[in-house]
């Protein structure tokens, strides 16, 4: 059996972490090493390892993924200054937990890329 992500154990309160927004299908919470002044990860409760992973059966919780990220930008005050979504996706890209997560990123100019 394969070992619990970081992610796993912070929604099973294993480890201490502040749940900044939960529902059914969805958790967020704050970056533990930020790249910028708001840097909050979007992440299902389903362990898929990968965007690789994705499957068919996937796209709605994908897809509400995005929503949420929308929604806490918004919440953020962020949604008319601008924010970056962003996926890393095996070791190439610096995917360092392997649990798929949605980076929204914003709260200062951020860089191109």
């Amino acid at each position: 059996m394969e070992e619990k992500s970081i992610f796993e154990m912070i929604l099973n309160r294993e480890i201490e972490s502040e749940i900044i927004y939960e529902d059914k299908e969805i958790f967020a919470i704050n970056d533990i090493n930020p790249v910028a002044p708001i840097h909050v990860l979007v992440i299902p409760k389903k362990k898929i390892r990968t965007i690789n992973d994705v499957s068919k059966d996937d796209a709605m919780l994908i897809g509400r993924m995005v929503l949420t990220a929308q929604k806490l930008a918004e919440n953020l005050n962020i949604d008319e200054s601008g924010y970056r979504l962003l996926w890393n996706t095996n070791k190439d890209a610096m995917q360092t937990i392997f649990h798929i997560h949605l980076h929204l990123i914003g709260g200062t100019q951020l860089k191109a890329i």
